[in-house]
């Protein structure tokens, strides 16, 4: 930004102060005074002064007159509660250390030499509306003391006859400062050292805008990588999911497989049937009938009929059993049938 010397940077010794609120015209001075000189209450004071001074010369022509109440009505004109403080309040401030303002366009020598030679002055103030600012000489170099500015512009010789015109195009009031100015460190070292600038300085709402514009990136990419890595986990937290669910559910029906063939009622065999009583009845009397004619005796003729009564009942209980299954013939049923046929 500027030559450094045996580790001096001959632009810092400037004194600039940057733009708080409306308190441009206290910058204004401050950087013309090249110090921290006055204050915003300072200022105030010095209005209050003002005011007082035309009230008094508006009450000569009468209190009870209309031009006087029409005074007393309206807010001072010479600050306001936003910090504006008007060119009464600067050119009263100046008179502290001797130095006066004078209109650039007047038809003062004093401005007619300085448009004749921009560079003949030691000061210009500069105001638009409510804003003021300062270009002043320091050593050999002249600077944009800007309070908008977020550090001093190195202005050139040619530049600077070219930066009052534009000024004026653009319906800046210019005034000279005359007087003599009390001694700053910038303009000893200045002198000495003078300084090299290469890159204008940017105005301080574009580097805010510029701060605000980097913040807001910053926080789009934390916020688009924060939301890439929730998407990442919760899709691995998905997929993972989806692994468990399918081995539960494997699990699940293999238990259930199980449950259900341990759980299948084996097709039991029916139970033996015993011939009811009636039909006890009727085979022993037959059976006793038969044996009277073959001359059998009852006992003989009750233990053939438990025998066949025992085959008949392993007969049923094998044609109950599951397909496949091999039916062996009883010798006892076999013994029967025999004797049936002999008889």
């Amino acid at each position: 930004m500027a030559a450094v010397e045996d580790g001096i940077n001959p632009m810092d010794s400037i004194f600039h102060e940057k733009q708080e609120g409306s308190l441009c015209a206290q910058h204004c001075l401050n950087a013309l005074l090249q110090g921290h000189y006055f204050t915003a209450v300072d200022l105030a004071e010095i209005a209050q002064q003002l005011d007082t001074i035309e009230r008094n010369q508006m009450a000569e022509a009468g209190e009870q007159s209309e031009e006087f109440k029409r005074f007393i009505e309206q807010p001072s004109f010479n600050y306001d509660d936003s910090g504006f403080f008007s060119i009464q309040v600067i050119q009263k401030a100046l008179e502290v250390w001797n130095l006066d303002l004078v209109p650039y366009t007047s038809s003062h020598e004093i401005a007619i030499a300085a448009r004749k030679d921009p560079r003949s002055p030691k000061a210009y103030i500069c105001n638009f509306h409510d804003h003021w600012f300062t270009i002043r000489k320091l050593g050999n170099q002249w600077f944009n003391l800007n309070s908008l500015l977020t550090y001093p512009e190195l202005v050139s010789d040619t530049y600077l006859s070219l930066l009052l015109t534009q000024l004026q195009q653009e319906g800046y009031s210019i005034f000279v400062a005359v007087g003599q100015f009390p001694e700053c460190e910038a303009e000893q070292i200045l002198c000495v050292i003078p300084a090299v600038q290469k890159v204008k300085p940017p105005l301080l709402s574009e580097t805010k805008e510029k701060i605000l514009s980097g913040a807001t990136n910053s926080s789009v990419q934390f916020d688009d990588a924060d939301l890439k890595k929730a998407l990442e986990e919760s899709k691995r937290y998905i997929d993972e999911n989806d692994e468990s669910l399918k081995r539960a559910i494997a699990l699940s029906m293999e238990s259930m497989a199980a449950d259900f063939t341990f759980a299948m009622p084996e097709v039991a065999p029916q139970s033996t049937a015993k011939p009811s009583t009636e039909d006890l009845a009727a085979d022993e009397i037959r059976d006793r009938r038969l044996a009277y004619f073959d001359g059998k005796a009852p006992a003989e003729v009750t233990k053939d009929n438990a025998a066949s009564t025992q085959t008949n009942a392993v007969t049923q209980t094998k044609t109950m059993t599951p397909t496949n299954t091999v039916t062996q013939t009883n010798p006892v049923m076999a013994t029967n049938t025999e004797q049936g046929i002999n008889n």
